[in-house]
């Protein structure tokens, strides 16, 4: 059996405006009509004996990525949640710690959430290759076979002429990102291959040459794990003995200290989407070279990416150009200069900016909202709730709430009354008072919320009660 084990990890930064800290690129659908997360699930079905899905993500993404996998009717093993991230080491010590206990012998692969490969049928005999050396102990890395010299990814250097297993060859060595002229000796020996950042492995191998290698993360993850709590359908590791675990990705950790490292080339046309160049490679081009989405127009632009979401974009004169749109914020940048975009992010967490945090549509485990105008006492949502979905029963202190529903059914609670709304109609929440919305319907939800007082932020909540465990 192989077990996925999905790594939803990122914090959003170099996909900004489009990606944000609370929904990062691996929930975006920016290539195809499914997310990225999705589209990495979806391809593992050309393999044969697959097993659950294991997922490991921080805790504020764990209702979309929940919900995302519901959407595609992937076979949930566990979603576990990381309150804060200690990159890809420990991330799959504490998935290999469950599948060693609840499935002894599965192979495991582990996969970034947010990659692109285009060919799935090359990307499957890839994983065959490799499956074979796995369960007879060895690790395996997928070396993608470069189609340039490039700088923004790591490598791995092969021993293509020594003896090869099923089509893996030994790890010769790990290489950081290299300058311009390393990057062409490299591509030009024909031994070097990017690094992709997905392996396969026994569990139990793992966690032997963490055991070896880094017995302080095995540690850490192996108390993190005993003291986990299950929440609702998520596996919460203690947070105390997770953070205790040195940060370390899988590759400095292990794979470049152990003996049993082998390679298997991937040539799938994978791509880690690493900034907004990297769209406009993966996309097809119309005649002038220009990859256009949503309400675009353009009049001698070329070889530009331009992506609209929320209003008609409009560009004149312009070559090599990354344009992105959304309803809060617009970039505009050179295309060999986007690796720089997560600089702004930077400026925006120093102003503690809501821009890089969230969108104007905030998901919640009920459905969403969208804040569609804000002034000083007031302030006007978007509140779509989905069918059987309910808000938690809770108060504000300092606003008061009017709702307006404009489609669909509505069973609001207030204090010790429940009434029904229809199309058309509404009702007041007062200050101090507790209440609740809910959706008996089979279809979603939509009213309007105003809300007025002296202070509109989210903080002012008071929660009760609530079916998803918040606080």
């Amino acid at each position: 059996m192989i077990i996925p084990v999905i790594l939803s990890g990122g914090s959003g930064t170099r996909l900004w405006p489009l990606s944000r800290a609370l929904y990062p690129k691996q929930f975006l659908s920016i290539i195809g009509e499914k997310t990225m997360l999705q589209d990495t699930v979806l391809r593992l079905s050309l393999l044969d004996d697959l097993g659950p899905v294991y997922t490991v993500c921080n805790e504020s993404h764990r209702f979309l990525v929940a919900e995302q996998l519901r959407e595609i009717e992937a076979e949930i093993g566990e979603i576990i949640l990381e309150q804060t991230g200690r990159n890809t080491a420990p991330a799959s010590a504490a998935a290999a710690l469950l599948i060693a206990r609840k499935h002894p012998g599965a192979l495991m692969l582990v996969l970034p959430a947010d990659h692109v490969i285009l060919d799935p049928q090359a990307f499957s005999e890839a994983i065959f290759s490799g499956s074979a050396a796995a369960r007879e102990g060895a690790l395996v890395t997928f070396g993608v076979v470069p189609l340039s010299a490039e700088t923004g990814y790591g490598y791995i250097r092969a021993s293509l002429k020594g003896e090869a297993y099923n089509g893996a060859y030994p790890v010769l060595e790990f290489v950081e990102k290299p300058c311009q002229e390393t990057a062409e000796r490299f591509f030009a020996s024909g031994d070097y291959f990017w690094n992709s950042g997905i392996f396969l492995f026994r569990a139990e191998s793992y966690l032997q040459e963490l055991e070896a290698y880094a017995p302080s993360i095995l540690g850490a993850c192996s108390k993190a794990i005993e003291q986990a709590v299950e929440d609702l359908d998520f596996l919460r590791l203690d947070a105390e003995a997770f953070q205790s675990s040195p940060s370390d990705s899988i590759d400095y950790a292990v794979m470049e200290k152990t003996g049993r490292a082998l390679l298997v080339p991937l040539d799938a046309g994978w791509s880690d989407i690493g900034a907004w160049s990297a769209l406009w490679d993966v996309h097809e081009r119309d005649e002038a070279g220009n990859v256009k989405k949503g309400d675009v127009l353009l009049h001698d632009v070329r070889n530009s990416y331009i992506h609209a979401t929320s209003r008609l974009v409009a560009a004149v004169g312009l070559e090599d150009h990354i344009i992105i749109e959304t309803a809060d914020a617009v970039l505009v940048a050179a295309k060999d200069r986007v690796q720089d975009v997560q600089l702004l992010v930077e400026q925006l967490n120093r102003k503690e900016r809501d821009e890089a945090v969230m969108h104007r549509r905030v998901y919640r485990p009920w459905g969403s909202y969208e804040t569609v105008d804000v002034s000083g006492r007031f302030k006007v949502k978007r509140i779509t709730v989905n069918p059987g979905a309910a808000l938690s029963l809770q108060k504000h202190q300092l606003r008061a709430e009017h709702w307006i529903v404009v489609k669909g059914r509505a069973l609001v609670t207030v204090e010790d009354r429940t009434i029904e709304l229809h199309e058309d109609q509404s009702t007041y929440i007062p200050v101090g008072s507790f209440h609740r919305l809910e959706n008996p319907a089979q279809v979603p939800l939509e009213l309007i919320e105003v809300q007025t007082g002296g202070y509109l932020g989210e903080d002012d909540i008071v929660r009760v009660e609530d079916r998803y465990g918040r606080r």
